[in-house]
């Protein structure tokens, strides 16, 4: 009889707060306090949310996290806020310092009932990761001619294709896999498709 798959969890499975987020509904401003909701919905519908509270100084704060976990244990914790100046000189860039970690970072994953940084738990890994061998090799491949994300990315709206009068390195990336995508060779892929 055969085992039941194992499969581990992903990053990509996991439900993350990120300052972004809470820069975009203004919890991140200069001597202030904020308090809201955060819901999520996942994809049977179930839905989640979490009250914050954000008390920012001048570079630094407190955003304390209330919710319930598994419909019976209230949790309640805080996590710190630091900034640095942006070296583009366009204000305060913001970091989480992880509670359980300690590390500086801009994506706090829900891990175990807690939301830290990705590392405090070992055993997570990217989809990438444990894909089959042969998707990574058909990614490899043929990627670029299946891919249209390189032309939504092109096309974003605040995509800058120049720095300081100079290519930037993304937009340079993004052109040579276009470059290879318009030079790819049909035969190629047909004779990939009779040899599997």
């Amino acid at each position: 009889m055969g085992r039941y798959a194992t499969f581990p969890t992903t990053i990509e499975d996991l439900r993350f707060l990120e300052l972004k987020f809470l820069s975009k509904h203004h919890y991140l401003e200069s001597n202030s306090i904020r308090s809201g909701v955060v819901t999520w919905s996942s994809k049977s519908g179930d839905k989640n949310s979490i009250s914050i509270h954000s008390n920012i100084n001048n570079d630094s704060g407190v955003l304390t996290l209330e919710y319930t976990l598994n419909q019976e244990q209230k949790i309640n914790y805080q996590i710190k806020l630091i900034s640095k100046i942006s070296n583009l000189g366009k204000g305060l860039v913001w970091f989480f310092v992880c509670p359980f970690t300690g590390q500086y970072c801009r994506k706090l994953y829900l891990i175990n009932g807690y939301f830290q940084h990705r590392t405090a738990n070992p055993h997570l890994m990217y989809e990438k990761q444990i894909e089959p061998k042969i998707w990574r090799q058909w990614n490899k491949a043929f990627g670029a001619e299946f891919n249209d994300h390189l032309y939504v990315e092109l096309y974003s709206k605040y995509f800058k294709k120049f720095y300081n009068g100079k290519i930037t390195k993304r937009y340079a990336r993004i052109v040579k896999k276009l470059n290879q995508r318009d030079t790819g060779d049909l035969n190629e892929l047909n004779n990939y498709f009779l040899n599997i």
